[in-house]
């Protein structure tokens, strides 16, 4: 290989790579869908709640079924929020089950939604977190396992980055008096 002068074939290597150590940052493009999206993250988005509280007149607790939502009529969508509403969380098991490459999936949800695959993935984990937090008394290891995030590690980084709060400190905020148990999954 051509050294660069100094005689650092590693470092010549590092400057003429794009994106390198010593390169210029790479550029992302950012794709926008130049047509109305179909449907909306609120139109997709699937609870991990499956019960509500409700109180009988005489001041009796008891818990109803929730409704579920409308299937989409698009059966690879349906399964697919079905497998991230679930906690499911890894994109190339769900593919591989469905005969499917990675970037059919991010490309459906982009061409139905106007969200990247990713961002449609952290904002359904990050939902169902948010929801964990507030309405059960799960420890955050269990919620991040649950809402499909991962780890307690994680899942303190995705309230940092979205919230700019730690998820205990985040639920402290939120929970209101009567949120404890008002659903159950």
């Amino acid at each position: 290989m051509a050294r660069n002068g100094d005689g650092n074939a590693w470092r010549h290597r590092q400057r003429s790579h794009r994106g390198g150590l010593f390169g210029t940052p790479r550029v992302t493009v950012v794709r926008k869908l130049l047509d109305e999206p179909q449907f909306r993250f609120a139109d997709l988005y699937i609870s991990p709640f499956r019960w509500k509280r409700q109180y009988s007149v005489d001041g009796v607790v008891s818990y109803v079924d929730m409704p579920k939502p409308a299937p989409t009529g698009i059966r690879m969508l349906d399964a697919y929020l079905r497998y991230l509403a679930d906690g499911n969380s890894d994109l190339q098991a769900f593919a591989n089950a469905h005969g499917l490459r990675r970037e059919d999936i991010d490309s459906m949800i982009f061409i139905l939604t106007g969200m990247r695959g990713v961002d449609f993935r952290l904002k359904f984990q990050l939902t169902q977190a948010a929801e964990l937090l507030r309405y059960t008394s799960m420890s955050l290891a269990e919620v991040s396992r649950r809402s499909g995030i991962g780890s307690a590690n994680n899942l303190y980084l995705a309230f940092k980055r979205d919230f700019n709060l730690a998820p205990g400190y985040w639920r402290l905020q939120v929970r209101q008096e009567g949120d404890l148990d008002r659903y159950r999954l």
